[in-house]
């Protein structure tokens, strides 16, 4: 008779919420396997008790044939005493001093939900909560651990007797899957159209016979109607995106000027008529997480210019959940077929404000923007915005890392000696906490510049600390003195605190992703970053390990006439730069801008540069690039953050790579200090190719080519000093396709290993898991050394 064995399993992971449980006791079934699975808060703990043969055979398996949203991270395995037991049930979760289980992200629709919701026969026909384990939501409902239903803001819907079968039945899909429900026992949605303000309709799933209220809002939006919609995570404002009208009005309303709109379509096949779509981005859109995925527009894309006025790519999303799959489908129903049904789908707030997501205060917020709101009763616990990516130089690039990813933890190549707290930065802002090797980087919390925006960042540390039990003893901090995250950081009783220099936290986040300790070269470009010399940098070439960095060149500094105003008006930036280049005569030069500039502004400008008044220096690529944008008059004052590089990304990209070699540069150094990158060559060159009536997006292109040569050109010549061949790229210029894929061609091509940001985005949002790398890092080196902690 072979041996028999009993063991206990301990799973950690994503492991709850997934289908887990009843895959295990399908398992154990197939296997004659006795014992039990549950959740707690660790993860899942399974007692198994069978053959020696039969507990390999299921130890195999489970890694194996997981289901489809589950992550094992580890498995540990101890002996135990038999029972004689046999048979295999699935136990009541249990609470443990430990809490280490993870939550799965929300998910969108799987094709089995999707396929009952639009089947006549089916008791959820046309429900719009329809979920199962596979799919739905999961972090925006969670309130604590371990994931059951009581957990959740699901617990005040009790379960009629057809959804409690389900629940209770290892072999069904919807074996405590805790977001369960049915239309006689789950939330409903509600519809309120406005006029001025005023409520004029309200209406319940449950109340009316005729239509819907998702077909009313399809009936609205075809006539030019502004709409509020509760998703998983907030609120959109949604309306029809081949409505110029429409989508000038949700402009004005929303004061958001230029920046561009989100749209939503039914299926693969109606993107791919309104843009080029890959396989790999076809994957990408059709992925459970759903993201929104930038494409390059076709021509003739039927869509209002007015949703991304400029640019030639077009941020696109699948529907994740039923409403949106029954919304997407009534509208299309109401147009004629030929043409497709495509909507605007952007976040529900005001420029410059977090998402709403509760109900009273999308009314409040919403209602001077959106002709109604179609709401339900499921309540949201977390605000999480939609995600942004794309495929770029041979991988996923993402902008905004938050539903469908959060809060899915990032693994690291090495313990946290303590447990930490990253603040982030003050743009584009997420968190970031960690114990053990795992990165908790928290969901998009955006540009800390108000009251409702810092809220929500506190808000969302409070939650994933009290999820993942992370207390932590250490905080890092970004060396800004004004930034709120570092304000937060400073004022928290948290005694132990680092400060990380910006551009340091950019090359560490690519690091930590890589599980690289350094050193490599690192190229950390953006608009802005505080120095340690409290200079404004922001093109820096970096000898970087997790614990420090060597500054080996930089952009030569010029003065910011004005901070933030040299920042929203790039004309400044291109007389800062051309009076570099050429002294006062640039006044004389016949080119457009300095037709356009006025004078008497320049003289005060000139003389706040010379008395040091509100002019700090910068050495910051994004500078350079609104500089550039000016120039050659593409802008001379910015809507939003990055507008005029973005456009001057688009005139270059209009035209096909040439012959044309790299406009000239020169590289100085002051004694020992790092090499300094002086462009006013380049400037002159570029400003002599305008005057010769050179088409503008030639020289932009050109420009972008002499970048690319100063970097390979300053990698090349570090490599002959330190040897170095491995280069790590960060920071919000390098969301630039053309200059990435261009460097990291060239740099690959001089042998070259290059490493960017795939699992956090290059900008600002990746700058939390960087700044806990490097505070791990700094604490494990003062403990080598027997050196008292760190504190900055």
């Amino acid at each position: 008779m072979p041996a028999r064995l009993r063991q206990r399993l301990t799973v950690k992971g994503i492991v709850q919420g997934v289908g887990f449980r009843p895959f295990v006791y399908a398992l154990a079934q197939r296997l004659h396997l006795a014992g039990f699975v549950r959740n707690d808060s660790r993860g899942v703990t399974i007692e198994i008790e069978g053959p020696a043969e039969a507990l390999a055979q299921f130890r195999e398996r489970l890694q194996m044939e997981a289901p489809p949203l589950a992550r094992i991270e580890s498995v540990t395995v101890e002996p135990l005493p038999l029972r004689q037991e046999t048979t295999f049930v699935i136990a009541e979760s249990r609470e443990s001093s430990e809490r280490a289980a993870l939550i799965s992200p929300d998910m969108a629709t799987c094709s089995d939900c999707l396929r009952e919701l639009f089947d006549p026969a089916d008791r959820r026909y046309r429900y719009p909560f329809i979920n199962c384990t596979n799919c739905g939501p999961r972090f925006t409902i969670i309130q604590d651990v371990p994931y059951d239903r009581e957990q959740t803001t699901m617990r005040v819907f009790a379960m009629c007797p057809a959804c409690r079968a389900e629940y209770e039945n290892p072999a069904n899909r919807r074996f405590h899957a805790q977001p369960n429900a049915c239309p006689q026992c789950g939330p409903q949605v509600r519809l309120e159209l406005w006029a001025e303000g005023e409520l004029v309709l309200s209406a319940s799933g449950a109340e009316v016979e005729e239509a819907t209220p998702i077909e009313q809002v399809a009936q609205q939006l075809v006539r030019g109607a502004i709409l509020a919609i509760k998703g998983l995570g907030g609120y959109h404002l949604a309306c029809d995106a081949l409505n110029a009208v429409a989508v000038q009005r949700l402009r004005r309303r929303k004061h958001r000027e230029a920046k561009p709109f989100a749209l939503m379509v039914p299926d693969l096949e109606t993107a791919r008529r309104l843009c080029f779509v890959s396989e790999g981005e076809a994957a990408l859109l059709q992925s459970p997480r759903r993201p929104i995925v930038l494409l390059e527009q076709r021509p003739a894309c039927p869509v209002a210019p007015e949703v991304a006025p400029g640019y030639r790519t077009l941020g696109l999303m699948l529907p994740y959940t039923p409403l949106h799959h029954l919304l997407l489908h009534a509208f299309a129903r109401l147009i004629p077929a030929d043409r497709p049904p495509v909507l605007v789908m952007t976040s529900g707030n005001h420029s410059e404000e977090p998402i709403a997501y509760r109900d009273d205060e999308a009314r409040q917020r919403l209602a001077g923007i959106a002709d109604g709101m179609l709401s339900h009763n499921r309540v949201i616990h977390m605000r999480c915005d939609d995600s942004v990516t794309r495929l770029v130089a041979g991988g996923e690039q993402l902008f905004r890392r938050s539903r469908g990813y959060v809060p899915e933890p990032i693994t690291l190549a090495f313990e946290l000696p303590r447990p930490l707290l990253a603040c982030g930065g003050h743009l584009k802002n997420t968190f970031c906490l960690g114990k053990g090797r795992q990165a908790f980087v928290g969901h998009h919390i955006g540009d800390l510049e108000n009251l409702e925006t810092l809220a929500s960042f506190r808000e969302g540390i409070r939650h994933f600390q009290r999820l993942f039990d992370i207390v932590p003893e250490v905080v890092a901090y970004d060396l800004h003195p004004d930034y709120l995250a570092t304000r937060y950081a400073l004022d928290s009783d948290i005694e132990q605190r680092i400060g990380v220099q910006h551009h340091h936290a950019h090359i560490a986040s690519v690091l930590a992703e890589h599980g690289l300790s350094g050193p490599v070269i690192g190229i950390a470009a953006d608009g802005t970053g505080y120095g340690t010399d409290g200079a404004i940098w922001g093109c820096e070439i970096l000898l970087a390990d997790l614990c420090g960095f060597e500054r080996l060149a930089h952009l030569a500094y010029v003065p910011l006439p004005g901070g933030e105003q040299a920042v929203r008006q790039p004309w400044r930036m291109a007389a800062v730069y051309l009076a570099r280049a050429y002294g006062e005569r640039f006044l004389t030069l016949d080119i457009p801008l300095t037709r356009r500039l006025d004078r008497s502004t320049w003289r005060i400008l000139t003389q706040m540069i010379e008395r040091g008044l509100n002019s700090p220096l910068t050495s910051s690529l994004g500078r350079l690039f609104d500089a550039v944008a000016a120039i050659l008059g593409l802008r001379d004052e910015v809507l939003y953050e990055g507008q005029a590089a973005i456009e001057l990304e688009m005139l270059a990209s209009s035209v096909p790579p040439d012959e044309q070699p790299p406009y000239p540069y020169a590289l100085l150094r002051s004694g020992q200090g790092p090499l300094q990158i002086d462009v006013s060559p380049l400037l002159s060159a570029l400003v002599e190719d305008l005057q010769h009536g050179y088409e503008r997006a030639r020289l932009a292109r050109r420009f972008h080519r002499s970048l690319v040569a100063i970097f390979v050109d300053l990698c090349q010549r570090i490599r002959e000093v330190c040897g170095l061949s491995q280069v790590a790229l960060s920071g919000g210029v390098f969301q630039n396709r053309l200059l990435l894929e261009t460097l990291v061609a060239e740099l690959e091509a001089s042998g070259f290993a290059v490493y960017l940001n795939r699992r956090v985005p290059p900008n600002d949002g990746g700058l939390s898991l960087g700044q806990l790398a490097v505070a791990a890092a700094r604490l494990a080196a003062a403990g080598r050394k027997g050196e008292p902690d760190l504190i900055s």
